[in-house]
Order: C-alpha cells, then structure tokens, then sequence
C-alpha cells in the first residue's frame, strides 16, 4: 500500500467538502464549473446529458455525484481503491475508473468537454509530473474544452504548519523550506506538494495551455475554520458571497489554501 493509499484510508474525504470551510471551496468550485458549463451548452445547444465531463482524481464522487445529478455524463478517475469503492458504493450514474491522472490510456483522445484535476496535482511533486498530468488532461479533453486544475498553495502550507504550528526553525534547518520560503517536497517523504503563481504560469507554458481565469474556491476559509463554525447560518451564507466575490482578485489569490487554473485546450 502506498503513502497515499494509507493517508487517504483514513483520511474521511467524504467529510472534508462537507465541513464549513470545505463548502466554502465546494460552492465556489462549483458556481464557476457550472458558469462555465452552462455557457458551453448555450453555445453549443447541447443538453447536459450531451456534455461530457472528466472528474480525474474524483476521490469518492462529492463534484462527480453533483454535477451527474445536474444531468451531465460524468466519468470518474481515481487512483486509490479505497475511494473508489466508496464512490462505487453509492450506485450513481457515473462511470467509474481506476487509473493515474499522468496515464490514462483507457480514454480516448478529445472524449471530454471539460476535465476536473483536483486532486492530483496536489500529490505530484516534481514538474515532470505535474507536467505528464496536465498534458495528459489536454489529450482527453476536446479542442475548445476547458480544463479545471487544482493546486495547494505555498504561503497556506508555510503560514500554517511553519509559523501557526511553529515548525519553521525545523522546517529551515532540514533543508525541507528554502530560504526564499519556498517549499522543498519530494514524493519519499512529503504527502501535499505546494506551488506559488509563477510555479503555475510556468506549467501551464509547458503544456501549452491558454489561461480563461484563475480563482481561490476558499480564500481565508481554512485559516478560519473555528470562525467560521460560529457564525449562523445566514452569516456563514455572506462569507461564502463574500468569497465568491473577491475570489478573483490578484493579491489574494496566493495565499489561498487551494487555486483554481481554468484553462482552455
């Protein structure tokens, strides 16, 4: 069994986007998915069934089941079995596979409209990996499709774990943060992999995709996690308004906990 595999056997991921801060990034992962999916079939004239969407590293099925339940033919792709059983267990119209986002070779060329990438660029540590993922994404999705690619950002992980949990010292000293505080990860030791902005620009070069925007689906949510669980229900409503309407904006983007890449192919 992998690092993964044991990490998310336990990990309750199911719960994760149904915790207050986890539907922060839910909700505004969805609005600008759904935005983007209602133009196209306006576009197009298409219904949702007639739309097809890639949810690759769909861990067990929260964006999949959701956006199936809308009408859309969805395929799912998810490399540790232990989420992809639960997400079978659930009997919903969505076609399951096992499989890495760096090689699928069970999908055919330009078979989807768009292609979800939220988990898998979070565990990918090297370039050439997040690289093979992204480009492999670009085969799938058709010309013209869109490409929604997730990441775990770098000033998150070293505002929290380096200075909140005061790990900082150790984190300089084992050579695991750079002097510049950039994080060192390697796929041996580290579970996340964190990037900054010009780590995406640099990527999405490489794989030669066009940027259509970027967004931060949680902001501050997860700095403000005991905060956000007091508030009521009508107060916690504004906070999710108020993170879908600065989610866009430049200098707030990088110290997000997770960014969003929308690309077109």
């Amino acid at each position: 069994m992998t690092k993964l595999e044991k990490y998310y056997g336990k990990f309750k991921e199911d719960h994760r986007l149904t915790t207050r801060h986890g539907i922060v990034e839910f909700s505004v992962s969805m609005h600008y998915i759904n935005e983007s999916l209602k133009e196209m079939a306006r576009r197009t004239q298409r219904e949702p069934s007639c739309i097809k969407i890639l949810d690759v590293g769909a861990g067990t099925g929260r964006y999949s089941i959701a956006l199936s339940h809308e009408g859309y033919d969805v395929t799912a792709v998810e490399l540790v079995q232990h989420n992809l059983d639960i997400l079978l267990s659930k009997h919903e119209k969505v076609k399951c596979w096992p499989g890495d986002a760096r090689n699928m070779p069970f999908l055919p060329d330009g078979a989807f409209d768009v292609t979800i990438l939220f988990g898998p660029l979070y565990h990918l540590h090297t370039v050439e990996d997040k690289l093979a993922a992204l480009t492999e994404a670009k085969r799938v999705t058709k010309k013209g499709g869109l490409i929604f690619a997730g990441y775990v950002m770098n000033e998150y992980a070293v505002l929290t774990y380096c200075f909140k949990e005061r790990n900082i010292l150790s984190c300089l000293d084992s050579r695991t943060l750079a002097p510049d505080f950039h994080t060192i990860t390697n796929d041996e030791r580290d579970l996340y992999s964190y990037v900054r902005l010009e780590d995406i620009n640099e990527l999405d070069e490489k794989a030669a995709l066009v940027r259509t925007k970027i967004f931060a689906p949680d902001g501050a949510a997860d700095y403000m996690r005991r905060e956000l669980n007091a508030l009521t229900e009508e107060e916690f409503q504004k906070f999710i308004e108020y993170q879908l309407s600065v989610c866009e904006r430049p200098e707030l983007l990088g110290a997000s906990s997770h960014v969003v890449d929308v690309l077109c192919v």
